[in-house]
C-alpha cells in the first residue's frame, strides 16, 4: 500500500508554485482521520443525548465509594458504614476518585450540568473517541480509505442503543470497551507485521488484561488474549520463545491482579466482591452458552448472518490480512463466552454485551470492505443491496429499542437520591431522628443523600445480606431484619417483597406502621416505620401526609423523571425533591 511522505509546510509566500497544492494532500491525510473519529464521536454523542441526564443507580453506588475514598473513609458506601466491595469496577471507581480530588466531580456544575452527569458522560465520550481511534488503526493497515471504515464502525455503534445506553450510563462500560479494543487492534496489527512475539508486545497484553479484570469481573477471560494468538501463530522453530512470551504475559498479568485479590481478601475477608456473591455467579453450565442467540435476536438474524457470511469470505479467499482477521476474532469470542456466562442481569439492553458490539462492527466492516474492494461491479451493487436490505430492519429495531429505554429506562440515581434518600431524611426530621437506620434495595441515590444508616437487602454493599441471597436464605434474611437488625425504616417493592419474602412477613405488620403505598403495586409494597420510634398518633398522621406530598408526588412523575439531573448536588441529608 503507498504511502506519502510527511514533510515541512512550505514557508508562506514560498516562490514554488508547487508547494501549495503538494501540501493539501498531507493536510488531508492529517484531517481525514482527525475527522472520522470525531464525525462517529459525534453520532455516538447524539444518540446519547437523547437519554440526557439519566444515569443507572448502580453507578451511583460507585458514586458514593469514589466520594468516600476521595475523603480518606475507605471502601465504605457511606460514613459509618462498614468495609464492603460493593462494586466491582475498580479502575473506574479510580478515575472517579481522581475527578473529586481534582474538583470535577462530586463538587456542584460544569458548564451549568451537575457534575455528576457530565463528569462520567464526558469521560464516555472521551472513551468513545479512543474506541475509534483505535479502530483507525486498524482500517489504516489494511484499507486504502481507513477513514470511511472508522466513519462507519463509529455509525453502527451509534445505532446500536446498548452500546450508547451502557457506556453513557455512569458505569465503566466505556473503559472497558476501550481497553477490549486496544488489545484486539495490538494483536491484529502485531500477527501482521509479524511482531507477535515482543517482549513489549507481551508485557503490553498482559497489562491490558490485568486493566480489563479490574474493569469488570468477567474480564479475567481477556488474559487469554495473548496466549490464545500466539499459540495459533506457533510453529516448532517458535515453540520456546513463544512459551517465554506467553509466561511473560501471564506473569503481567497476575501480579496486578492477584495483588489485588490479596487486598480483598486482607480487608474484607472473601476473595470475591459482595455484588458477584449476591448475583450468586458460579461456574457456567452449558446450557448457558445459548444466551448468545440473545445477541443474535437483538442485532437482527440477517444482519448477524450477513456479518459472518462477510468475514466467512475473507477468511476463505483468502486474503493477505487473513491472519489478522483470525487474530481479531479471538477477543471477540472470548467477550462472546464473557457474555454467555454471566449471570443475567435485570437491567435492559444487554448491559455486558458492549466489547461484542465493538468488535463485531470493527471485523465486520473491514470484511465488507475487502469483500467490495475486490468484488466485480455487479457484485458489489448486490453487496450493497444486501447491506441496505438488513441494516434497514436492524436500525428500525433499534430506533424501536431506543425509544422504549428513553421512555421507560431502568432506575435512575435521581429517582433513587429523592425517593429513597431525600423522602426519607424528611421522614427522620418529623421524627426528631438524628441516627436511624433503613433496609432497601436501591443503594445507589440514597447513599449519596441519606443520612440514615443503610442496609442494602439486594446485598451489594453488605456481606450478610450477600451470603444469604446467595444460599436463597429467606428465612434468614428475615431474621436478620426483624430480629437482629430491627431497623427504623423499610421500604418493600417487587420483586424483592416476594422475592425475599420481607414484605410477607407477619413480623412487618406486628412492629411496623405502613406509612405510605406504592401508587403502583398493592400493599406492602410501600415505606414502613418501627412504631417505638413513633411517639403519638399526631406524628404518624404528619409522617403519612408529608409521604402522600413527597413520596407520591414522585412516583406519579416517575415517567417524566428518569431524563434529568435532580439537583446541583448530592448531599448527604438533604430533603426535598431535588429538581422536580
Amino acid at each position: 500500500m503507498a504511502t506519502v511522505t510527511m514533510g515541512e509546510a512550505p514557508v508562506s509566500g514560498s516562490p514554488d508554485p508547487d508547494a501549495e497544492p503538494a501540501a493539501r494532500p498531507r493536510r488531508r491525510a492529517r484531517l481525514l482521520p482527525v475527522a472520522s473519529v470525531a464525525g462517529g464521536t459525534a453520532l455516538i454523542g447524539a444518540h446519547a443525548s437523547l437519554y440526557g441526564n439519566w444515569i443507572i443507580d448502580d453507578a451511583a453506588i460507585t458514586f458514593a465509594y469514589a466520594r468516600s475514598f476521595a475523603e480518606g473513609l475507605g471502601p465504605v458506601v457511606q460514613p459509618g458504614a462498614e468495609p464492603v466491595e460493593g462494586y466491582s469496577n475498580p479502575t473506574w471507581t479510580a478515575l472517579l476518585v481522581l475527578g473529586r480530588l481534582f474538583g470535577l466531580f462530586d463538587h456542584g456544575t460544569i458548564f451549568g450540568i451537575p457534575d455528576y452527569v457530565f463528569f462520567p458522560k464526558a469521560l464516555a465520550l472521551l472513551f468513545c473517541a479512543g474506541i475509534l481511534a483505535a479502530c483507525h488503526v486498524a482500517a489504516a493497515r489494511v484499507t486504502k480509505r481507513p477513514w470511511l471504515a472508522t466513519l462507519c464502525v463509529g455509525a453502527l455503534l451509534a445505532i446500536t442503543p446498548s452500546f450508547v445506553i451502557w457506556s453513557f450510563s455512569g458505569l465503566e462500560n466505556p473503559l472497558y470497551g476501550l481497553t477490549v479494543t486496544v488489545m484486539a487492534v495490538l494483536v491484529f496489527l502485531a500477527v501482521l507485521d509479524n511482531r507477535l512475539l515482543r517482549p513489549k508486545l507481551a508485557l503490553g497484553m498482559g497489562a491490558l488484561a490485568a486493566f480489563a479484570a479490574l474493569t469488570r469481573p468477567e474480564g479475567l477471560i481477556y488474559a487469554g488474549v495473548y496466549p490464545i494468538v500466539v499459540l495459533g501463530t506457533m510453529r516448532r522453530a517458535t515453540l520456546a520463545s513463544s512459551v517465554k512470551h506467553i509466561l511473560l504475559s501471564v506473569v503481567t498479568f497476575v501480579v496486578p491482579v492477584g495483588a489485588y485479590f490479596v487486598w480483598r481478601y486482607a480487608t474484607f475477608g472473601q476473595w470475591l466482591a459482595s455484588p458477584s456473591i449476591a448475583k450468586r455467579q458460579d461456574i457456567p453450565a452449558l446450557r448457558e452458552l445459548t444466551r448468545a442467540g440473545d445477541l443474535v435476536a437483538y442485532a437482527g438474524a440477517p444482519a448477524v448472518l450477513l456479518a459472518v457470511l462477510l468475514i466467512g469470505v475473507v477468511l476463505a479467499r483468502p486474503a493477505w490480512w487473513r491472519r489478522g482477521l483470525l487474530a481479531l476474532l479471538v477477543p471477540l469470542g472470548l467477550a462472546i463466552v464473557a457474555y454467555t456466562v454471566l449471570e443475567p442481569d435485570w437491567m435492559y439492553q444487554l448491559r455486558f454485551a458492549t466489547p461484542i458490539w465493538i468488535l463485531g462492527a470493527l471485523a465486520a466492516t473491514l470484511a465488507a470492505g475487502e469483500a467490495l474492494r475486490y468484488a466485480r461491479t455487479r457484485s458489489r451493487a448486490w453487496i450493497a443491496v444486501g447491506l441496505v436490505a438488513v441494516l434497514l430492519p436492524t436500525g428500525a429495531s433499534f430506533a424501536h429499542a431506543a425509544d422504549d429505554f428513553r421512555t421507560d429506562p431502568n432506575i435512575s440515581a435521581c429517582y433513587v437520591a429523592d425517593r429513597f434518600g431525600r423522602t426519607f431524611n424528611g421522614y427522620a426530621d418529623i421524627l426528631g431522628l438524628e441516627r436511624g437506620s433503613l433496609v432497601l434495595p436501591d443503594l445507589g441515590g440514597s447513599a449519596l443523600t441519606s443520612r440514615l444508616h443503610l442496609i442494602d437487602m439486594a446485598g451489594l454493599t453488605n456481606h450478610r445480606f450477600a451470603q444469604l441471597v446467595r444460599e436463597h436464605d429467606n428465612a434468614g434474611q428475615a431474621k436478620y431484619v426483624f430480629e437482629e437488625l430491627k431497623p427504623t425504616f423499610i421500604h418493600t417493592r417487587q420483586p424483592w417483597t416476594n422475592g425475599n419474602g420481607l414484605g410477607l412477613d407477619p413480623r412487618l405488620a406486628r412492629d411496623y406502621y405502613q406509612i405510605h403505598t406504592d401508587l403502583y403495586q398493592p400493599p406492602p409494597n410501600g415505606d414502613w416505620v418501627r412504631k417505638d420510634v413513633v411517639p403519638d398518633r399526631q406524628t404518624l398522621r404528619e409522617l403519612r401526609a408529608y409521604a402522600a406530598e413527597h413520596a407520591a408526588k414522585l412516583e406519579r412523575n416517575i415517567a417524566t423523571w428518569p431524563t434529568r439531573a435532580c439537583g446541583d448536588t448530592l448531599r448527604i441529608g438533604q430533603t426535598g425533591t431535588g429538581a422536580l
